[in-house]
């Protein structure tokens, strides 16, 4: 157990050596600049995401993460209480669509304006 720990302070007090010996490297204007070529930037490469696209990110990994959680459904319906899995999971889905089914009324959905 020992070892163990020795190991991990090792590498722990590494990382941390690398994490503030990287950010002191002075970057000059070329790496700076957004990349276009070779031209100079036609505007601002700094522009902000709109925020449709952090709900439909969010809703994709919402719903990627019912998957995972019903994933073990049908293994769990071999327990010795099987109607509470069953319920549990029901009441996942049903809480996910009408999520979905609010989102969809009140247009969070629709890409384009």
């Amino acid at each position: 157990m020992l070892m163990f720990f020795s190991v991990t302070a090792l590498l722990l007090a590494i990382l941390v050596v690398v994490c503030f010996w990287l950010p002191m490297m002075s970057p000059d204007t070329e790496k700076l600049s957004p990349y276009e070529c070779g031209f100079d930037p036609h505007g601002s490469a700094r522009l902000p995401y709109s925020m449709r696209f952090f709900l439909v990110a969010i809703l994709f990994l919402l719903f990627d993460l019912e998957i995972a959680l019903l994933l073990p459904t049908p293994w769990a319906l071999q327990l010795p209480n099987p109607a509470t899995t069953f319920i549990w999971a029901s009441l996942i889905i049903l809480l996910l669509t009408l999520g979905l089914a609010y989102e969809w009324l009140q247009g969070g959905l629709e890409w384009a304006e």
